[in-house]
């Protein structure tokens, strides 16, 4: 092989791509945008802001830069912002336009569209008037985060963003604290400290992991028990963008006595399979041996 052959071989080629200039179908779209860097974006999501004949964001000045950085002009297509203080008044008119047979993309801030923004009501409202509703997929911080916590992935719940009210915080937590399944949420960089040590009066040893500015030049995955992560966060709290993860509660012992009372109360209105199923969700065990008793409690009687 020549020395020019190598040298072809060895260097990294410039991929030559193009955005697509042909109209989508009348449908909504929901495009999901960058979390930090610039360039997560995919090649589908800019065809549609290139082509779309009406333009809808959370923020439509973030939605221009994004633009800008892309090349993609708005060539004077409308844009409509959308968000939570004008959901309402803003609605009507993508209707309309979708009504009249054009396209609309619909961006959030970042991420994917509707998970922890307004957009839920829209794409409801647009599919109960019978249009179509299309997702382009993409950048998502909640699965940025599962991704590289090194948590369990095949059971998650994602819980938004707690209470701001301290007691309304406890009870939320309350919520999903025993639920066996890696939980994720979206907290302030400020209040993060907070929510651990709230996390802490009832499980200290939960494994927790704190992704923070994901995607971006400063990103960092801390990781370890929440009470240790507590104790390593600073009072004025963190910087950044923030997704906190908690592993599954330890498993606790099942008292017998407690099982048999509730399967007692279970096999009053229901079948020996789904007071066992039921029972078993609530005391996070395994469902053949709360099967077992339930058969064992069956035959006493």
């Amino acid at each position: 092989m020549s020395e020019n052959e190598q040298a072809a071989r060895a260097a990294p080629r410039t991929l030559s791509l193009t955005i697509s200039n042909q109209p989508p179908e009348s449908a909504l779209y929901l495009v999901a945008t960058p979390i930090g860097s610039a360039r997560d974006i995919t090649l589908r999501a800019l065809d549609v802001l290139n082509t779309a004949d009406i333009l809808a964001a959370e923020d439509t000045r973030n939605l221009r830069h994004l633009l800008d950085i892309h090349g993609i002009a708005v060539r004077g297509r409308r844009m409509i912002a959308y968000h939570d203080h004008n959901a309402d008044r803003a609605r009507p008119a993508i209707l309309q336009a979708l009504e009249e047979g054009l396209s609309v993309a619909y961006s959030s801030d970042a991420g994917t569209p509707l998970v922890a923004d307004p957009g839920y009501r829209l794409a409801r409202d647009v599919a109960e008037a019978g249009f179509k509703v299309r997702a382009l997929p993409g950048p998502s911080a909640a699965l940025a985060a599962l991704s590289v916590s090194g948590l369990p992935s095949d059971r998650f719940l994602f819980v938004g963003f707690p209470p701001s009210a301290a007691g309304a915080r406890r009870r939320w937590i309350e919520s999903w604290a025993e639920t066996q399944a890696t939980v994720i949420a979206f907290e302030s960089p400020r209040r993060v400290k907070q929510l651990l040590e709230n996390l802490c009066e009832i499980d200290a040893n939960r494994p927790t992991v704190i992704c923070r500015e994901l995607t971006k030049k400063f990103e960092e995955v801390m990781r370890g028990s929440a009470g240790e992560l507590a104790g390593a966060i600073p009072d004025e709290g963190l910087r950044g963008e923030i997704v906190v993860l908690f592993g599954h509660p330890e498993e606790k012992p099942v008292d017998e006595a407690d099982l048999r009372e509730v399967l007692s109360e279970l096999l009053g209105r229901m079948s020996v399979k789904d007071a066992a199923t039921e029972a078993a969700a609530r005391f996070g065990m395994p469902r053949r041996e709360a099967y077992a008793l339930a058969v064992a409690m069956q035959k006493e009687a």
